[in-house]
Protein backbone atom coordinates (compact mmCIF):
# COMPACT_ATOMS: atom_id res chain seq x y z
CA UNK A 1 0.00 0.00 0.00
CA UNK A 2 1.35 3.44 -0.89
CA UNK A 3 2.26 5.78 2.01
CA UNK A 4 -0.21 8.39 0.74
CA UNK A 5 -3.04 5.87 0.66
CA UNK A 6 -2.16 4.62 4.14
CA UNK A 7 -2.07 8.16 5.52
CA UNK A 8 -5.42 8.99 3.92
CA UNK A 9 -6.99 5.92 5.49
CA UNK A 10 -5.62 6.87 8.90
CA UNK A 11 -6.99 10.42 8.62
CA UNK A 12 -10.37 9.10 7.44
CA UNK A 13 -10.52 6.66 10.35
CA UNK A 14 -9.70 9.46 12.81
CA UNK A 15 -12.44 11.68 11.35
CA UNK A 16 -15.01 8.88 11.47
CA UNK A 17 -14.04 8.16 15.07
CA UNK A 18 -14.42 11.85 15.98
CA UNK A 19 -17.86 12.07 14.33
CA UNK A 20 -19.03 8.86 16.02
CA UNK A 21 -17.84 10.14 19.38
CA UNK A 22 -19.73 13.42 18.87
CA UNK A 23 -22.91 11.51 17.97
CA UNK A 24 -22.50 9.28 21.04
CA UNK A 25 -21.71 12.01 23.58
CA UNK A 26 -22.87 10.41 26.85
CA UNK A 27 -24.03 13.52 28.77
CA UNK A 28 -27.55 14.86 29.24
CA UNK A 29 -28.61 17.83 31.41
CA UNK A 30 -32.18 18.70 32.38
CA UNK A 31 -33.88 21.53 34.23
CA UNK A 32 -37.23 20.71 35.80
CA UNK A 33 -39.86 22.16 38.09
CA UNK A 34 -40.60 19.69 40.87
CA UNK A 35 -43.64 19.15 43.01
CA UNK A 36 -42.42 17.54 46.24
CA UNK A 37 -45.43 15.93 47.92
CA UNK A 38 -44.61 14.30 51.28
CA UNK A 39 -46.58 11.33 52.59
CA UNK A 40 -45.60 11.95 56.20
CA UNK A 41 -46.23 9.93 59.33
CA UNK A 42 -44.52 9.76 62.70
CA UNK A 43 -44.26 7.89 66.00
CA UNK A 44 -43.93 10.35 68.89
CA UNK A 45 -42.58 9.58 72.35
CA UNK A 46 -41.42 11.17 75.58
CA UNK A 47 -38.70 8.97 77.01
CA UNK A 48 -40.05 5.42 76.72
CA UNK A 49 -43.71 6.51 76.73
CA UNK A 50 -45.57 6.72 73.41
CA UNK A 51 -47.25 10.04 72.70
CA UNK A 52 -50.47 10.49 70.70
CA UNK A 53 -50.05 12.60 67.59
CA UNK A 54 -48.63 12.76 64.09
CA UNK A 55 -46.60 15.04 61.83
CA UNK A 56 -47.69 17.05 58.80
CA UNK A 57 -45.09 18.31 56.29
CA UNK A 58 -46.16 20.81 53.64
CA UNK A 59 -45.91 20.30 49.87
CA UNK A 60 -43.34 22.35 47.99
CA UNK A 61 -42.57 23.37 44.39
CA UNK A 62 -38.96 24.07 43.45
CA UNK A 63 -36.56 24.18 40.48
CA UNK A 64 -34.22 21.22 39.98
CA UNK A 65 -31.11 20.34 37.98
CA UNK A 66 -30.24 16.78 37.02
CA UNK A 67 -27.27 15.31 35.16
CA UNK A 68 -27.40 12.00 33.28
CA UNK A 69 -24.49 9.92 31.97
CA UNK A 70 -25.16 7.18 29.40
CA UNK A 71 -22.92 4.11 29.77
CA UNK A 72 -24.63 2.59 26.71
CA UNK A 73 -27.57 3.59 24.51
CA UNK A 74 -29.96 2.11 27.08
CA UNK A 75 -28.18 2.20 30.46
CA UNK A 76 -27.63 5.51 32.24
CA UNK A 77 -27.09 7.01 35.69
CA UNK A 78 -28.90 10.18 36.82
CA UNK A 79 -27.94 12.53 39.68
CA UNK A 80 -30.72 14.81 40.91
CA UNK A 81 -29.83 18.09 42.63
CA UNK A 82 -32.34 20.34 44.43
CA UNK A 83 -33.14 21.88 47.81
CA UNK A 84 -36.64 22.14 49.26
CA UNK A 85 -38.06 24.12 52.22
CA UNK A 86 -40.97 22.58 54.13
CA UNK A 87 -43.33 23.72 56.87
CA UNK A 88 -43.69 21.17 59.70
CA UNK A 89 -46.52 20.70 62.21
CA UNK A 90 -47.28 18.18 64.92
CA UNK A 91 -51.01 17.40 64.87
CA UNK A 92 -53.34 15.58 67.25
CA UNK A 93 -50.77 15.91 70.04
CA UNK A 94 -52.06 14.84 73.45
CA UNK A 95 -50.02 15.22 76.64
CA UNK A 96 -52.04 14.45 79.79
CA UNK A 97 -52.50 17.62 81.81
CA UNK A 98 -50.86 19.84 79.17
CA UNK A 99 -52.23 19.34 75.62
CA UNK A 100 -55.32 17.69 74.16
CA UNK A 101 -55.51 16.98 70.40
CA UNK A 102 -53.35 20.04 69.78
CA UNK A 103 -51.64 21.30 66.63
CA UNK A 104 -48.10 22.48 67.34
CA UNK A 105 -46.11 24.60 64.91
CA UNK A 106 -42.65 23.03 64.48
CA UNK A 107 -41.41 25.76 62.14
CA UNK A 108 -39.71 24.89 58.89
CA UNK A 109 -36.65 23.08 57.61
CA UNK A 110 -34.65 22.86 54.37
CA UNK A 111 -33.89 19.48 52.77
CA UNK A 112 -30.93 18.68 50.53
CA UNK A 113 -31.87 15.28 49.01
CA UNK A 114 -29.33 14.27 46.29
CA UNK A 115 -30.62 11.13 44.59
CA UNK A 116 -28.66 8.81 42.30
CA UNK A 117 -30.56 6.33 40.09
CA UNK A 118 -29.51 3.71 37.57
CA UNK A 119 -31.86 3.85 34.58
CA UNK A 120 -32.94 1.77 31.60
CA UNK A 121 -33.98 3.82 28.55
CA UNK A 122 -36.20 2.05 26.01
CA UNK A 123 -35.38 2.38 22.31
CA UNK A 124 -38.84 2.75 20.74
CA UNK A 125 -37.62 3.93 17.35
CA UNK A 126 -39.70 7.11 17.81
CA UNK A 127 -39.27 10.53 19.45
CA UNK A 128 -40.91 9.17 22.62
CA UNK A 129 -38.29 7.58 24.89
CA UNK A 130 -39.60 6.12 28.19
CA UNK A 131 -37.32 4.98 31.01
CA UNK A 132 -37.40 3.64 34.54
CA UNK A 133 -34.82 3.73 37.31
CA UNK A 134 -33.96 2.70 40.85
CA UNK A 135 -31.34 4.01 43.21
CA UNK A 136 -30.42 5.62 46.51
CA UNK A 137 -31.18 8.87 48.27
CA UNK A 138 -29.29 10.77 50.96
CA UNK A 139 -31.20 13.60 52.65
CA UNK A 140 -29.56 16.27 54.80
CA UNK A 141 -31.52 18.79 56.87
CA UNK A 142 -30.34 22.35 57.48
CA UNK A 143 -31.47 25.84 58.55
CA UNK A 144 -33.97 24.37 61.02
CA UNK A 145 -36.50 26.75 62.59
CA UNK A 146 -38.20 25.29 65.67
CA UNK A 147 -41.28 27.54 65.45
CA UNK A 148 -42.87 29.59 68.22
CA UNK A 149 -43.46 26.80 70.78
CA UNK A 150 -40.37 24.59 70.89
CA UNK A 151 -37.01 25.67 72.29
CA UNK A 152 -35.05 23.75 69.64
CA UNK A 153 -35.31 21.03 66.99
CA UNK A 154 -32.82 18.63 65.42
CA UNK A 155 -33.13 16.33 62.38
CA UNK A 156 -30.84 13.36 61.70
CA UNK A 157 -29.69 12.67 58.10
CA UNK A 158 -31.58 10.01 56.15
CA UNK A 159 -30.49 7.32 53.70
CA UNK A 160 -33.04 5.35 51.68
CA UNK A 161 -34.18 4.04 48.33
CA UNK A 162 -35.74 5.68 45.29
CA UNK A 163 -37.78 4.51 42.30
CA UNK A 164 -38.62 6.50 39.17
CA UNK A 165 -40.42 6.32 35.85
CA UNK A 166 -40.28 8.97 33.16
CA UNK A 167 -40.32 9.84 29.50
CA UNK A 168 -38.26 12.09 27.22
CA UNK A 169 -39.72 13.53 24.03
CA UNK A 170 -37.04 14.32 21.45
CA UNK A 171 -37.88 17.72 19.96
CA UNK A 172 -35.25 17.48 17.22
CA UNK A 173 -36.14 14.00 16.00
CA UNK A 174 -32.51 12.88 15.96
CA UNK A 175 -29.79 11.84 18.45
CA UNK A 176 -28.82 14.75 20.65
CA UNK A 177 -30.47 18.15 21.00
CA UNK A 178 -33.43 19.44 22.96
CA UNK A 179 -36.11 17.35 24.65
CA UNK A 180 -39.16 17.61 26.88
CA UNK A 181 -39.25 15.52 30.04
CA UNK A 182 -41.81 14.28 32.56
CA UNK A 183 -40.72 12.23 35.56
CA UNK A 184 -42.22 10.73 38.73
CA UNK A 185 -40.18 9.45 41.67
CA UNK A 186 -40.95 7.82 44.98
CA UNK A 187 -38.26 8.55 47.56
CA UNK A 188 -38.05 6.91 50.99
CA UNK A 189 -36.87 9.38 53.66
CA UNK A 190 -36.83 8.58 57.37
CA UNK A 191 -35.38 10.83 60.05
CA UNK A 192 -35.19 10.84 63.84
CA UNK A 193 -36.29 14.26 65.11
CA UNK A 194 -35.65 15.61 68.60
CA UNK A 195 -37.85 18.52 69.73
CA UNK A 196 -36.96 20.44 72.89
CA UNK A 197 -40.19 21.45 74.66
CA UNK A 198 -38.53 22.28 78.00
CA UNK A 199 -40.27 25.65 78.39
CA UNK A 200 -43.74 24.55 77.26
CA UNK A 201 -43.90 20.98 78.57
CA UNK A 202 -40.80 20.41 80.64
CA UNK A 203 -39.86 17.55 78.29
CA UNK A 204 -38.12 16.55 75.08
CA UNK A 205 -40.19 14.83 72.41
CA UNK A 206 -38.63 12.26 70.07
CA UNK A 207 -40.20 11.56 66.68
CA UNK A 208 -39.45 8.77 64.20
CA UNK A 209 -40.63 10.53 61.04
CA UNK A 210 -41.28 9.00 57.61
CA UNK A 211 -41.44 11.73 54.94
CA UNK A 212 -41.54 9.47 51.83
CA UNK A 213 -42.39 12.08 49.18
CA UNK A 214 -43.71 11.55 45.70
CA UNK A 215 -41.72 13.86 43.42
CA UNK A 216 -43.33 14.96 40.15
CA UNK A 217 -41.21 16.86 37.64
CA UNK A 218 -41.61 18.47 34.20
CA UNK A 219 -39.04 20.39 32.21
CA UNK A 220 -36.58 20.62 29.34
CA UNK A 221 -33.31 18.82 28.73
CA UNK A 222 -30.40 18.80 26.31
CA UNK A 223 -28.57 15.68 25.11
CA UNK A 224 -25.05 16.58 24.01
Amino acid sequence: MKPFTCSALMVSSALIGTIAHADDNPWMVRGRVLGVLPDASADLSVGTAALAGNVEIGDQYVPELDITYFFTKNIAAELILAVTPHDVKAVGVTVPGALDNATVDLGDVWLLPPTLTLQYHFDTGTQVKPYFGAGVNATFFFDEDQGSVADGIDYDPSFGGALQVGVDYDLDGEPGGWLLNADIKKVWINTDVTVDFTTALGATVDADVDINPTVVGVGFGYKF
